[in-house]
């Protein structure tokens, strides 16, 4: 454990304990390697996943093992970095202590925040188990789960009874999320099953995303939103912005009194900080986020840094986004700032004097579907590319940042495959053969309505 390497040496050594696994934990621990300090990390996965890259797993691009590493694997050369796989309940904050679930206590002289956020369903809990998010592997192979079996059962009606419900799937939210799930369900029905079914003809899927505000990719400039909307238009998206949902019911989703039929409904449509935050006993924001100084800490605690989702940093009168770069950076600055105030760091007088966290915005990017994306480019110079170059962009982007060069090279083998040459996915089913809102023999799902064949029933044979 920490607590006994920091005691063999007389306690010379400073302890920091990294609350999160993912791009900020990671980053704060990497940027730790090299300093006296004892550090542990704790993550109740064992795993690192590229969050950016989960709607691929979800829609059988990739497979989960393409987009996620082992935490101890990529920390195994820092040899004063140890790995723990619990979960955080609580601090004691005036004794520097961190309770974990399992009943240990982690003793730390710094604490490093970074656990990220969770879905929000505005208050409606209950329907997290009909509209599932995307922020886990698990999210993203139940996802996979349900888009496929949707077209399984469709296939398996038809022949059975001559019907079957309508392939809608209804994407709740018009983000980056929500705009990355409807252009890759729409590419695998209209291209990667295309031939692979009898019955059914998966091409006739209809994806819907539902937006409550004006535009969809609201945090993008106008001119991105416009072809967004086009490129999406394209694919047979159909998208219903000031669109605001009330209720969410196995099969269906109800806007106002209107009732929108969906095989599999998605949640895309909000987040919510860890609740770890709100432990602290400091000050949040209504989306759980910890309200923090110029230097990452929350008032009074210069020992404590929140990075990521969880922290609300304000630059230029907006708050810095949840997104992977601004994590990224804040891991980094939070371990160049332990080491200043540790005096470490070259140069540093034990003072900690160091400039306060600045993000530096290098610009976003969504795809849209297979060779379609926007990129809003604001390094190393400024630009709004649409279309294949946004596309062809955001593919290098995201592999460069990859963890390991074995997930890189594997990563860009599966697109190429599956992108260019329209070849299968990871299409796999795993789990239940049941969908919420599916009628079964025994009526236990509801029902839906079903679509009349338009030809006669090939014969079973």
């Amino acid at each position: 454990m920490a607590g006994a390497a920091a005691a063999t040496n007389g306690r010379l050594r400073k302890r920091v304990v990294i609350l999160g696994g993912g791009f900020g934990g990671l980053n704060a621990a990497r940027g730790l390697a090299h300093l006296p300090v004892d550090v542990t990390l704790v993550d109740r996965k064992n795993h690192h996943t590229f969050q950016p890259l989960l709607y691929q797993v979800a829609l059988a691009v990739l497979s989960p093992a393409d987009i996620a590493q082992p935490i101890r694997s990529i920390l195994s050369r820092q040899k004063n970095t140890e790995v723990l796989m619990d979960e955080a309940i609580g601090f004691d904050l005036e004794r520097k202590l961190v309770l974990l679930k399992t009943g240990a206590r982690l003793e730390y002289d710094y604490l490093i925040l970074a656990t990220g956020s969770t879905h929000s369903y505005f208050g409606k809990d209950g329907w997290s188990k009909l509209a599932p998010g995307l922020k886990t592997v698990e999210d993203a192979t139940e996802i996979r789960r349900r888009v496929l079996l949707a077209f399984e059962l469709a296939e398996r009606q038809m022949l059975e009874t001559g019907s079957h419900p309508a392939l809608n799937f209804v994407i709740i939210g018009g983000g980056p999320t929500g705009v990355e799930l409807a252009g890759a369900i729409s590419d695998i029905a209209k291209l990667y099953m295309a031939r692979d079914f009898r019955h059914i003809n998966p091409g006739q899927a209809q994806v819907v995303i539902l937006e409550g505000s004006p535009h969809i990719l609201g945090a993008y400039p106008d001119d991105l939103q416009v072809s967004a909307r086009k490129q999406l238009e394209a694919l047979g998206v159909q998208l219903r912005t000031n669109t605001k949902v009330t209720d969410v019911q196995p099969g269906y989703v109800m806007v106002g009194d209107t009732r929108i039929d969906a095989v599999v409904t998605l949640w895309a449509a909000g987040v919510q900080a860890s609740p770890l935050g709100k432990l602290l006993g400091v000050e949040t924001d209504k989306k759980g986020c910890v309200v923090v100084d110029q230097y990452l800490n929350p008032p009074g605690h210069p020992e404590i840094f929140v990075c990521g989702d969880l922290a609300q940093v304000m630059q230029d009168g907006k708050q810095v986004p949840g997104v992977a770069q601004p994590a990224m950076q804040m891991g980094t600055y939070a371990a160049e700032r332990i080491g200043r105030l540790i005096g470490a760091s070259h140069g540093s007088d034990g003072t900690g004097n160091s400039k306060g966290f600045r993000y530096f915005d290098k610009g976003d990017m969504a795809t849209i579907g297979r060779t379609a994306a926007v990129a809003n480019i604001k390094w190393p110079f400024k630009a709004h590319w649409s279309g294949f170059p946004a596309w062809l962009t955001w593919l290098f982007v995201h592999i460069f940042f990859l963890v390991g060069f074995q997930n890189r090279f594997f990563v860009f083998w599966s697109w190429a495959w599956t992108y260019l040459g329209e070849k299968d996915g990871v299409r796999l089913i795993t789990g239940s053969q049941e969908l919420p809102g599916w009628e079964t023999s025994d009526g236990a799902y509801g029902t839906l309505t079903t679509k009349p064949l338009e030809a006669e029933l090939p014969a079973v044979r």
